[in-house]
């Protein structure tokens, strides 16, 4: 049966994220849907970009746009502040590209793909965006603050979106899942030295990986209609 697998931030941890698709296992009916964050902080942004955009041929990649990526795209044309960015773990991720705050090494299919993921995504029963929501406001009049840089530390939505969907986000980092049954975090600090985690939102099921390449045993958790 397709499986529609959400991951959360992965920050330049590319050996997790590894892992993580070798245990995952992706099919050609899967959906698979990273929320965002692949750069910065970690060593080895290039090698998460590589990874995702090589998935891509493997499933049905839904990349949502994080915070990160917004920063990543605005200091290379000029619409937002290089050094805040740096600031922000930019220079990792230049450091990856073997770039010494030189944008033009990073290649033009990297900058492609970030240019493509979206803001949100919707199944029937969930929606996925990087950050967090506003409960009475639809998905498609939602602010890019609250979608990509409202951390949950600042506001918790006291209620379910107005669809009536399972809202799946990632931004806000945790030592385990934050699962509010309306409401699912899975940034669970993987570049912190924490785990990178991936979540079936239909079965539950649950698989997390760290920058050692450990696995830490797959569990289920009751779906959320």
């Amino acid at each position: 049966m397709p499986r529609t697998i959400a991951i959360g931030d992965i920050h330049g941890c590319a050996i997790a994220l590894a892992k993580l698709i070798e245990t995952i296992e992706p099919r050609l009916g899967d959906t698979v849907v990273p929320l965002g964050d692949y750069v910065d902080r970690g060593i080895d942004s290039r090698g998460v970009i590589d990874q995702l955009i090589s998935l891509a041929g493997r499933c049905r990649l839904v990349p949502i746009l994080g915070n990160h990526e917004e920063m990543l795209l605005g200091a290379r044309e000029g619409r937002s502040d290089f050094r805040f960015w740096m600031n922000c773990g930019g220079m990792k991720c230049l450091d990856s590209y073997g770039s010494t705050g030189r944008m033009e090494l990073i290649p033009s299919a990297h900058v492609e793909f970030l240019r493509s993921c979206r803001t949100c995504f919707e199944t029937e029963r969930h929606f996925f965006v990087h950050a967090n929501y506003e409960p009475n406001v639809p998905l498609d009049r939602q602010t890019p603050h609250s979608l990509r840089w409202l951390s949950l530390r600042d506001y918790v939505p006291p209620a379910p979106h107005c669809s009536g969907k399972v809202a799946v986000v990632g931004h806000t980092p945790h030592s385990e899942i934050l699962d509010l049954g309306y409401l699912k975090c899975l940034d669970t600090r993987c570049c912190y030295g924490g785990w990178l985690t991936a979540l079936d939102v239909d079965s539950g099921q649950v698989w997390q990986t760290n920058e050692r390449g450990e696995l830490r045993g797959a569990e289920h958790r009751r779906p959320t209609a």
